[in-house]
């Protein structure tokens, strides 16, 4: 029985949550010609999730658990993905950041928000040479073995019913031309057999998820680091060591552009028997060049049925890591792209976009949620009323909490309640003028339970 200490929700309650993963025939035809259809279903789709998912795919992004209080991020993470990867929030430093202490309140953020929105959630990473915590460096061989062991259960473990994909092993291959492993702490110690180990583990802990193997810089067929990770899948798929996915990570720039054998790589390793999946896309640039290149990955992954979808790293160009290189879908003010435009008429998809954070225009009205402030035993939340072409004279919409949470508190429309108590709706005081916005709040008390309140659709007259 482990001793480990916990600061989070201490444990997750287990759910089951489908994912869609049939591909089209149209697609399916095409793709062994090395063509994609880009009409068809999803011509109606106007958001990159209903687009992907009519094309058997998810689409998604890593969200970073400190921005979910700002309305118009939160408002765009909503609308356009259905797939979340916590952008550090799960790395080893984050979740144990000394030996036996797990704190999982941030990623509990993320995953509690997406959860309740009905995303997906893609668990990033396991086990990775890099935001490791000091205190993993100076373990001996057989303490390591046992506190990487440790660390992959205890996290499986607390995200089981909640997380379905995994990467459990994140960049282990150096770059160069050698395609050797990477000179990291479990290599030196552990040796080459720390890698299935962890998948071994990983799949002992959960044998119901998805366990990937995730590295950059393997976009090129031909270069000596693809042919290493591709050796190594290889031979764990002829030995039964389970892995079922492998990322690629794809940031790409004018020194690392998209390869023009791309649709070769991903197709090579699906013809493995694995799943691939582009786990951190982002491009540098801007204008129509970028637009071609996010265009030309989404068509790659619709030319290979089994690449199960595509994460964005990131929401906006002003939160990327590599902001300077504006490599995202949306621009700082949160008005999408041509790069954005690209990838949904790639997916068949047409209009979208929002701007700065909206909800659909087309609808009557829309409403968005985010939280403006937590303290230790509470929350505030702000809902977004947007209303859509016309002007409405009122509107309507619910707020479901999750029991043993209540709402105390409401500010700018008018309540009513179940016979629960766990379901209010909220009505307007006046009306909007067409695209106008209002926003009301509450107070809930958390009660142990900080699952992010799920909104009803909003209703105007």
């Amino acid at each position: 029985m482990s001793t480990a200490l916990f600061r989070g929700s201490g444990g997750r309650r287990a759910r089951s949550w489908a994912w869609t993963s049939l591909v089209t025939a149209t697609v399916g035809a095409l793709a062994a010609a090395g063509l994609v259809a880009t009409a068809g279903t999803a011509s109606a789709q106007s958001t990159l999730a209903d687009a992907a998912e009519s094309q058997g795919r998810y689409f998604g992004t890593a969200v970073a658990s400190g921005r979910l209080g700002e309305s118009d991020y939160v408002a765009t993470l909503d609308r356009e993905f259905n797939s979340v990867t916590a952008e550090n929030s799960m790395k080893w430093e984050s979740l144990q950041p000394s030996q036996g202490y797990f704190d999982f309140s941030a990623a509990d953020r993320i995953v509690d928000h997406a959860r309740g929105q009905g995303m997906a959630v893609r668990g990033h990473t396991l086990v990775w040479h890099s935001q490791l915590p000091g205190w993993v460096e100076s373990l001996g061989t057989n303490d390591l073995r046992s506190a990487m062991n440790n660390h992959i259960t205890e996290v499986m473990q607390h995200y089981q019913g909640d997380v379905d994909t995994w990467d459990v092993v994140n960049e282990a291959f150096q770059d160069g031309g050698s395609g050797a492993r990477r000179d990291s702490v479990f290599q030196r110690r552990l040796g080459d057999g720390w890698i299935e180990e962890a998948f071994r583990t990983a799949r002992s802990v959960d044998p119901n998820a998805t366990l990937c193997y995730n590295d950059y810089n393997t976009d090129a067929w031909n270069s000596a680091k693809t042919q290493a990770v591709y050796d190594m899948v290889a031979d764990f798929v002829s030995r039964g060591v389970p892995i079922d996915c492998v990322g690629f990570q794809a940031h790409f720039n004018s020194g690392n552009p998209v390869p023009n054998n791309y649709h070769e790589t991903l197709q090579n390793f699906a013809d493995l028997g694995v799943d691939v999946q582009i786990t951190e896309l982002d491009i540098a640039g801007s204008g129509e060049s970028q637009a071609e290149q996010y265009g030309g990955v989404t068509q790659a992954c619709l030319a290979v049925s089994r690449c199960t979808g595509i994460t964005v790293w990131g929401v906006t160009d002003k939160y990327s890591w590599r902001s300077e290189d504006t490599p995202l879908l949306f621009d700082g003010d949160y008005n999408a792209k041509p790069a954005y435009h690209a990838v949904l008429e790639t997916l068949g998809g047409s209009g979208g976009g929002g701007g700065g954070g909206g909800g659909d225009d087309t609808a009557d009205c829309t409403v968005t949620y985010s939280e403006t402030d937590r303290w230790g035993d509470r929350f505030n939340g702000q809902v977004t009323v947007r209303a859509g072409d016309s002007a409405i004279d009122s509107w309507s919409t619910t707020v479901t909490v999750h029991p043993p949470q209540k709402i105390s508190a409401t500010w700018n429309g008018d309540p009513s309640w179940d016979s629960s108590g766990d379901v209010m709706t909220m009505r307007s005081h006046g009306g909007l003028a067409a695209g106008g916005t209002t926003t009301f709040g509450f107070t809930v008390m958390a009660n142990g339970n900080w699952t992010t309140p799920t909104l009803g659709s909003c209703t105007a007259s």
